[in-house]
């Protein structure tokens, strides 16, 4: 098939160029925002769902894969800071204690669709003002839910422990997707067969 990856985000291409598959990259607007009703892994799913809605119909033979990164700690979503000052006062909410990265991913082709939410939980260690202000001020946090890289200092002087997908705090489950994909694939190919006359 035809793969399109939805994101502008240079991790999630640099991630799915791991599974060494074929694909090119399209974005388009779409609402972000959420029902206040939703919680954990509901969001990220809602939201890669309505990036791919905004795409509108596919042509056959094309698979889109849309997907949305939170962090998530005591019934509180940590998304995308505004600026530098949310980006230091987010890291200090999430100092010293263990916090979810979920990423909802959203697939679909012209036949079907289904989605899935993958779940990591993260551990900070106690992080002080200046390591705060350093990593602020020389990286990106704007950019990245939770305003952290974990690939970036940030990751390799604070993050004692993650149970589960490393890929995942970085902003795709590439093991659950790949899964996924040869699924999706495995019945396209089969709905194909069907479709075809016999003589």
């Amino acid at each position: 098939m035809n793969i399109i990856l939805g994101s502008k985000s240079p991790r999630r291409q640099e991630l799915l160029k791991l599974l060494d598959l074929e694909f090119t990259c399209r974005t388009c607007d779409a609402d972000e925002t959420y029902p206040d009703t939703l919680t954990g892994e509901q969001i990220p799913l809602h939201i890669a769902r309505t990036k791919s809605r905004a795409f509108g119909t596919l042509p056959n033979d094309t698979l889109l894969i849309t997907a949305d990164t939170i962090v998530w700690m005591n019934g509180v979503v940590y998304g995308k800071p505004d600026d530098e000052a949310e980006a230091r006062q987010f890291l200090k909410q999430l100092s010293g204690k263990t916090h979810e990265v979920i990423t909802g991913v959203y697939l679909r082709t012209a036949r079907s669709e289904r989605s899935f939410a993958v779940c990591t939980q993260v551990r900070f260690a106690s992080l002080t003002d200046d390591e705060i202000n350093y990593y602020t001020s020389r990286y990106n946090p704007v950019d990245k839910a939770g305003a952290y890289g974990i690939q970036e200092w940030i990751g390799a002087v604070g993050v004692e422990h993650i149970n589960g997908s490393y890929f995942n705090v970085m902003g795709l489950p590439v093991s659950r997707l790949w899964k996924e994909i040869k699924s999706i694939e495995a019945d396209e190919a089969s709905a194909a067969t069907s479709a075809t006359p016999t003589t």
